[in-house]
């Protein structure tokens, strides 16, 4: 079992949310870290029906029950919102805990459900990151099976994640009733994927799925509220020079982007290698801004001219620019020079890249080969303000 970075018992005696996408291992961390809870999985269908028919069951049965004041783990809450309402009564007349967890806030909050007005703290679990596999990481083994636990370690992923793509279609899109077109949403998430780790085009996308700009936006919205994706903003604070403004696009797990391209073997030195290994070192920030005890934010940061940065991280203190390569040359340290141009009060400059050993350039830039880098993130070192 992997030892999650994530710190629920931060809690103390508060209720909280925990989001996720599927199978990135919520219901086993919750056991793990909670095992004297009670819990109800509304996956089960006894248990659905009864709570979907009845809400207020969960009051009548707290009110019997001898653990009334362990925690309670509701699994999948989103499949019975109303419930949320009778979880606000039980924290506030029975002074219950609740950890409530699912894999899609969408429905609760297109629905107008209780999120509990701020009495509960929200996390979200994301896919594996490296502190968690430890000295066994394998970067091409995460780049080809995708951050999923159980995809990670299987020696075969590909049906996998095949199965994991068809399940999101069936559970979280067809029987949510999200889409009234799901064969267009196949076609969109393909081209969806071609965008992976571009600037978002809503009319690109709509041309080449043949749907209107405006379905295609609520499209994205349903990757980005069932957890699928998530769209990184541009970073324009005191501008001196005209900068890109439209957010980037990035499925939150490699893996997915894989099964949809339908990509062979990924592997060093090829073309596809650099856009997976972008979108892994992603994963890996969002992650631990995320478990971070002060999150911060990320985006990324384009002149109108050209010159790029990967990722700007807090309020331009940390510049990272991705390398796919195990030699830098000076081409590709242009954006992060233009950027300092910009934010003088820059504190650190980073390509993360192949290379083999860490070394400090005439011009201030760290060439931070992947693992070092990894490492620097992990043991919070990097210069994030």
């Amino acid at each position: 079992m992997f030892k999650r970075k994530i710190n629920l018992t931060i809690c103390n005696d508060e209720t909280f949310f925990l989001w996720g996408p599927r199978q990135t291992g919520k219901t086993t961390l919750l056991k793990s870290t909670f095992p004297e809870a009670t819990f109800i999985n509304l996956l089960n269908n006894r248990e659905f029906a009864k709570y979907n028919a009845d809400p207020h069951k969960l009051i009548e049965e707290i009110r019997v029950s001898p653990d009334q004041k362990k925690l309670i783990v509701i699994d999948e809450i989103q499949k019975v919102p109303s419930l949320l309402d009778e979880v606000h009564l039980a924290i506030e007349s029975l002074h219950v805990r609740f950890a409530l967890c699912g894999s899609s806030a969408r429905k609760v909050r297109r629905g107008h459900a209780n999120l509990l007005g701020g009495r509960a703290v929200r996390f979200e679990l994301f896919g594996l990151v490296s502190a968690e596999v430890g000295r066994d990481f394998d970067l091409i083994r995460a780049v080809n099976h995708g951050n999923l636990p159980k995809h990670y370690i299987s020696a075969q992923p590909r049906r996998l994640l095949n199965a994991y793509v068809a399940d999101y279609l069936r559970e979280e899109v067809a029987n949510e009733g999200l889409v009234r077109n799901l064969p267009a949403f196949s076609d969109f998430l393909r081209a969806a994927a071609i965008g992976d780790t571009e600037l978002l085009n809503l009319e690109n996308i709509a041309r080449e799925c043949g749907v209107a700009a405006t379905t295609v936006k609520a499209y994205y919205e349903i990757l980005v509220d069932t957890l699928l994706a998530q769209f990184l903003p541009a970073f324009t604070s005191r501008p001196k020079r005209r900068t890109i403004q439209a957010p980037k696009f990035y499925f939150r797990n490699v893996g997915v982007t894989n099964t949809l391209l339908r990509r062979g073997q990924i592997e060093y030195g090829t073309e596809l290698f650099g856009k997976a290994f972008e979108s892994w070192c992603f994963h890996e920030i969002s992650a631990h801004s995320a478990y971070s005890d002060a999150p911060y934010p990320i985006a990324y940061w384009r002149l109108t001219s050209g010159s790029e940065v990967d990722f700007v991280l807090g309020n331009a203190s940390c510049a990272i620019e991705i390398k796919g390569t195990d030699r830098i040359r000076e081409q590709h340290l242009g954006g992060l020079l233009a950027f300092r141009e910009e934010y003088p009060e820059v504190k650190e400059l980073i390509v993360v890249c192949l290379e083999s050993k860490e070394r400090r350039l005439d011009n201030g830039i760290l060439v931070c080969p992947v693992d070092s880098f990894l490492k620097r993130l992990w043991s919070n070192s990097l210069a994030i303000e």
